[in-house]
């Protein structure tokens, strides 16, 4: 992702209806994952939205950003940040928990590559959050100003979690109420979707997704699938 957008997210993070209940999907997982929470990574984190709900819910996280406007906002918000390639980590081998990746892989060429870094870093038994675009039916100019190198299917990234060495506990959809507003938008969109938005759009788009924490929707196609994921013991 470009400088450009990556300011545009940092600025709209906090308000946007898709990412503040992002933020709230990862906290209720949070809050079911066993144990005490302990240490995280927070690959691709930009500017660290998702680095901060690690920390409100116990853990002790590193925001991990290879952009350097990304990495900067994260330090300006007192994160614990570094510098670093998914490909690469800088993190030692069975040091870590939890890894969080929110929309990392499509942006990678070599994904599997970077789920056996995730791999390596966590310990036996930790675990790994995961979220990709789905299906390529929904490919746009969206896509292509946000650096995507492709939209997942169930299929291709089931293999390229399972070839990277991690074992997929749960696979599921996420923002499927939604799916049919956003492949008409994205038919006729010319540039990324990220942009201030109305509050009173923005109010009943939140209104949407919420509900679909209440909805037995999360096996139909959806925008995003999610995935939770184990290192093997």
């Amino acid at each position: 992702m470009d400088s450009a957008e990556i300011q545009k997210l940092v600025a709209l993070e906090d308000r946007h209806w898709w990412y503040r209940e992002r933020r709230a999907l990862l906290g209720r997982h949070l809050r079911r994952l066993a144990g005490p929470a302990g240490t995280a990574l927070d690959i691709g984190a930009a500017g660290g939205g998702n680095t901060r709900v690690l920390q409100q819910h116990g853990w002790k996280p590193v925001a991990v950003e290879y952009g350097h406007d990304g990495a900067t906002a994260a330090k300006q918000r007192k994160l614990p940040t570094v510098r670093g390639d998914g490909r690469r980590l800088p993190i030692k081998s069975g040091s870590i928990d939890l890894v969080l990746a929110f929309d990392v892989l499509e942006h990678i060429d070599d994904d599997e590559g970077v789920v056996a870094e995730m791999n390596r870093v966590l310990r036996p038994g930790g675990s790994a959050l995961i979220t990709v675009p789905c299906d390529m039916k929904l490919w746009s100019a969206h896509d292509v100003a946000v650096g995507h190198l492709r939209r997942y299917t169930r299929d291709s990234l089931r293999t390229a979690i399972e070839n990277g060495g991690l074992h997929i506990e749960r696979l599921w959809s996420w923002n499927v109420l939604l799916r049919p507003a956003a492949a008409t938008v994205r038919k006729r969109s010319t540039s990324s979707d990220l942009r201030k938005m109305n509050p009173i759009v923005n109010a009943a788009l939140s209104a949407v997704i919420v509900s679909e924490r209440f909805l037995p929707v999360q096996s139909l196609p959806g925008v995003s699938l999610m995935v939770q994921a184990v290192r093997g013991k």
